[in-house]
């Protein structure tokens, strides 16, 4: 679509993070979050080594080369709406790539330091530029309220009762990001699930975790560490996708809430809060290779009063034997 014309009902958008999905709901457009499309695709390893190929240096993020690669392989995403603050410079290039290429690049800023007003503003020009208005952005945030509280009382079955695995947890609230593309089908599918669930027996592992960190490019961890008879109750930034506020009145005050975009004191507040309430016994803090975030591994050691286990991954593979040795130490520590 040329230009700053709005785009017509139907059209997929494309998103490199987690933005106001309610102004690309309320414009009739299609969110696919392209993070998930990468990694859960079969091939997604073969991706990265495609956007390498491609002129991608290795030593930049897998997940920026696998969101290159998923869009290559999608012409019918029409558009892509970038973070190029917020998020990561890698994102920022990554758009400007895709505008030299030709392809359709909506831009949003998540202000920082976070500023009510800024933010205010930047939701309303989103919502303009795709063809829609702050008040029709707004109902669709009514609309999604229900669809939030059966998320959190999905998270609530994961720290309160077990009835819910953390692969699951981690599963329904990473999907929060887009709806899988199918706000309704998604609905449906999480009201359904939460049925199942509250019918199981209650389940607790010895040891409880925290997840902490951006999502993990590991597809087997939670299970490994079922394995290990420990469970994550807190994925930190999958729960904050879900926006867990679901009774915020504005907009702009659910986003300034959502932590993933702004310093790392608003995330230190939220994994504080949820070791004391989710009884935690450690913390995974999981680092992407060549990500900046890593810089905030030493900080989280020295605020939060807990053990906290670092790793890091590269690319889309089970974990390799040492980390899985490091996992496992850590738990039986933890255990001990």
């Amino acid at each position: 679509m040329p230009g700053n014309q709005p785009f017509p009902p139907g059209v997929l958008v494309g998103l490199t993070t987690t933005i106001p999905v309610e102004a690309v709901l309320a414009a009739g457009l299609v969110p696919v979050d392209l993070n998930n499309l990468f990694i859960s695709h079969p091939e997604a390893l073969a991706w990265v080594s495609d956007a390498e190929a491609a002129g991608f240096p290795r030593t930049i993020c897998a997940w920026v080369k696998g969101i290159y690669a998923a869009l290559s392989r999608r012409p019918d995403i029409r558009a892509v709406l970038v973070a190029c603050q917020g998020d990561c410079s890698y994102t920022q290039a990554l758009g400007e790539l895709l505008e030299a290429e030709g392809r359709e690049v909506v831009h949003f800023q998540f202000p920082y330091p976070p500023h009510r007003e800024l933010l205010s503003r930047e939701i309303a020009a989103l919502a303009a530029r795709l063809g829609t208005s702050i008040m029709e952005t707004s109902r669709v945030q009514m609309q999604l309220r229900h669809l939030r509280r059966n998320l959190g009382e999905l998270d609530r079955l994961t720290y309160e009762t077990g009835q819910v695995t953390g692969r699951e947890n981690f599963n329904y609230l990473i999907a929060s990001s887009d709806f899988e593309s199918d706000l309704e089908a998604y609905s449906r599918k999480v009201a359904a699930f939460l049925r199942e669930a509250r019918t199981r027996k209650p389940h607790h592992f010895r040891v409880r975790l925290g997840l902490v960190g951006i999502p993990p490019i590991f597809g087997d961890l939670w299970d490994y560490l079922e394995e290990l008879d420990a469970s994550v109750v807190f994925n930190e930034i999958p729960r904050q996708f879900s926006m867990p506020y679901p009774d915020v009145q504005d907009l702009a005050d659910q986003y300034l809430r959502y932590t993933y975009p702004y310093d790392i004191f608003g995330r230190l507040t939220d994994m504080e809060e949820a070791i004391r309430v989710r009884r935690i016994d450690g913390l995974v803090h999981y680092t992407q290779s060549f990500c900046f975030r890593q810089m905030f591994d030493q900080v989280l050691r020295e605020r939060l009063n807990i053990p906290v286990l670092t790793i890091e991954g590269d690319r889309p593979t089970p974990l390799d034997t040492r980390t899985r040795m490091r996992l496992e130490a850590f738990v039986d520590v933890l255990r001990a």
